[in-house]
């Protein structure tokens, strides 16, 4: 799956994103509660940059926790970024938060960013290569030791016991009320248009992209997540 038909896959699902994973959001709680230490080194006014934001429920969740804390949301789908600034408003975020259609390597200005999130974005990008130049963009705009967190989806599925972690998941998805079709789709997106690595690999991929070597520090189920800071 190319960028345009990306794009146009997250278009669709934009209006109906958040309520067809809500019942998901214990996950995202427990990976939200570890990014709230993490990145509480910062400066108490320090601007994060919040890469393939979707509908902003990261950005959302540290606005409230660090109010004074400035976003930069940036995300290539018109219709999810949307959603974010509306999201965003509704909150009375909206006069800390810029908002960019586009991809982080496009990002217009020179700003030098203190922290950035990557959640659940560079797993669409199937060549590694590709994938480390993905973080290199992001390692080029935080300043010196500027911290990332990244979290994709992490398994070996080459290992003996992948299948069993897959159903899991599925069976997780199916509690929460995400349809069959979905489901299936989704099944067999992992196995075409996602790339689905071991930890080990994620972490070389970032690391290459200028980052010290990744920490990792959540998992559930099959979302893994890592910090790390620039080189």
């Amino acid at each position: 799956m190319d960028k345009q038909q990306l794009t146009q896959l997250f278009d669709q699902q934009a209006p109906n994103y958040d309520t067809q994973w809500r019942r998901m959001s214990p996950i995202n709680s427990g990976l939200y509660f570890f990014m709230e230490t993490i990145l509480g080194v910062l400066p108490e006014r320090a601007h994060i940059l919040c890469v393939g934001a979707g509908t902003g429920k990261e950005l959302l969740h540290l606005a409230r926790h660090f109010p004074e804390w400035r976003f930069t949301a940036v995300e290539p789908s018109g219709e999810m970024l949307n959603q974010c600034r509306k999201a965003v408003e509704l909150a009375g975020f909206t006069s800390r938060c810029d908002f960019y259609q586009g991809y982080v390597e496009t990002l217009p200005g020179e700003e030098k960013f203190d922290g950035a999130t990557s959640l659940l974005v560079s797993q669409f990008i199937l060549d590694q290569q590709a994938r480390s130049e993905f973080f290199r963009h992001i390692a080029d705009r935080l300043k010196p030791g500027g911290l990332l967190i990244s979290a994709d989806l992490v398994a070996n599925i080459h290992s003996d016991v992948y299948e069993e972690q897959l159903n899991l998941w599925l069976r997780l998805m199916a509690n929460a009320a995400v349809s069959q079709e979905d489901i299936q789709r989704i099944k067999a997106a992992y196995s075409q248009d996602v790339a689905v690595l071991p930890a080990d690999n994620v972490a070389t991929i970032i690391k290459a992209g200028g980052f010290t070597m990744p920490i990792p520090f959540y998992q559930a189920g099959l979302i893994g997540a890592f910090f790390a800071h620039v080189e």
